[in-house]
């Protein structure tokens, strides 16, 4: 049955990452599986409206490209705020 799993993608769920709330906005990391490592990347949300926060940065471990993505989606707020979102 270890067979079936892989050829369709069933086994382990990645655990989700912890959204974290930062002056009204809620931050979710989501970083991707590169082949280097965890590329930074991170859901913006606020009243409905969404932004992907996507950067070229690879990490080596999930945990650290998490961190930062909080880190900069943290930064990219306090300087555009509601201009986030267009």
């Amino acid at each position: 049955m270890a067979l079936f799993s892989k050829l369709f993608g069933g086994g382990k769920t990645p655990e989700p990452a912890m959204s974290e709330t930062y002056k009204d906005f809620a931050i979710t990391p989501v970083a991707q599986k590169e082949s280097g490592g965890w590329r930074l990347t991170a859901r913006i949300e606020k009243d409905g409206k969404e932004h992907m926060l996507i950067r070229s940065d690879v990490l080596q471990s999930k945990d650290q490209a998490d961190e930062a993505a909080v880190a900069k989606a943290k930064q990219i707020i306090d300087e555009q705020g509601e201009r986030l979102f267009g």
